[in-house]
């Protein structure tokens, strides 16, 4: 298995990062996968997905390059560029070192994704970093940024989320089930997936977590002082918009706290249904004590936290509401 040593100074020195490449990045592959997760990411492919193919069968070397930096095991290595973990990049900075990357060094990484020579048409291109800086970037306008205020909602989620789960049961809890095969081993040994990969020593460098709400995830690093381990939302957080806002339950409870019932379908913090609503704490704290003492949500501690979720009586509401728009 494929595992990382890490040691208390990166633990105590790791962060969370939100990346919008990484979000575009993610979408690509589920693009070039063509299978969803989960319904939302159904819809959003069913969206997008025509368009995407449409484009790769006008541009032959781009559909040929694509297939070989996915590889057969592995995402060649340029194309997941580790954050650089101070704060926000922009996605045209990010997606500038892309586009600069050497063609020697691209060449390379598409041998090793492919585990052998890369076929003619490729093996002697100067433009293929080019190439997939502009694949990344239509992916980005087309199918990312228009939804981009959401999907950084879910992420400032999921991101309160692992934080709070930190703080009740440590990084054995916080990074188990984060990906397939990932989990916390003991005495500083991270499991990274389950292949047969040489382990590696992370003392001394910085280790970040990128999560994104499409399915696909990645490891990557610029050695030798940074490690991110990009990883999809919680599947609650990710599984697309909410279902639409029945307009009896609306006009019953006012647009915003009625948003915020339906996101209560499974327990939420104060601060995940901030992120993922845009409301301000303030309001979010006014809604819920309107529904607290109309009893339709509960609360319960959890460690340190604080979660909210729908009553029997709340689940009936939004029911009942559904069927009558019906």
């Amino acid at each position: 298995m494929g595992w990382w040593q890490v040691d208390a100074d990166t633990l105590a020195g790791s962060r969370f990062v939100v990346s919008a490449l990484a979000e575009t990045t993610s979408g690509f592959l589920t693009l070039a996968k063509g299978a969803a997760a989960h319904p939302g990411e159904r819809a959003w492919l069913d969206a997008h997905l025509p368009a995407y193919r449409s484009r790769l069968s006008a541009d032959p070397i781009t559909a040929l390059f694509v297939h070989a930096a996915l590889g057969r095991h592995w995402i060649a290595d340029f194309l997941t560029p580790t954050p650089a973990g101070e704060g926000e990049t922009p996605f045209d900075d990010e997606l500038e070192g892309i586009r600069a990357t050497p063609a020697e060094v691209v060449r390379a990484d598409l041998a090793v994704a492919l585990g052998g020579p890369l076929p003619a048409a490729l093996e002697r291109r100067d433009d293929l970093a080019g190439r997939a800086a502009d694949l990344l970037e239509w992916v980005w306008r087309e199918t990312v940024l228009p939804s981009w205020p959401r999907r950084r909602r879910v992420i400032e989620a999921d991101i309160v989320a692992r934080s709070e789960r930190l703080s009740q049961g440590g990084w054995a809890a916080t990074l188990g089930g984060m990906r397939p095969d990932m989990r916390w081993l003991g005495e500083g040994r991270l499991q990274i997936n389950a292949r047969d990969y040489p382990p590696r020593d992370l003392a001394g460098a910085r280790l970040l977590f990128v999560p994104v709400t499409p399915s696909a995830g990645w490891v990557s690093w610029q050695l030798p002082h940074r490690y991110a381990v990009a990883y999809p939302c919680w599947g609650p957080l990710a599984g697309g918009d909410p279902p639409p806002l029945p307009d009896a339950l609306g006009r019953l409870l006012g647009g915003a706290r009625a948003g915020v019932l339906v996101l209560l379908d499974s327990p939420k913090s104060t601060t995940q249904l901030v992120a993922l609503t845009g409301q301000g704490l303030g309001s979010v704290g006014r809604h819920l004590k309107v529904l607290l003492d109309a009893r339709l949500v509960r609360r319960q501690r959890s460690g340190r936290s604080v979660l909210y979720s729908r009553t029997l009586l709340g689940d009936a509401l939004i029911d009942s509401q559904g069927e009558g728009d019906g």
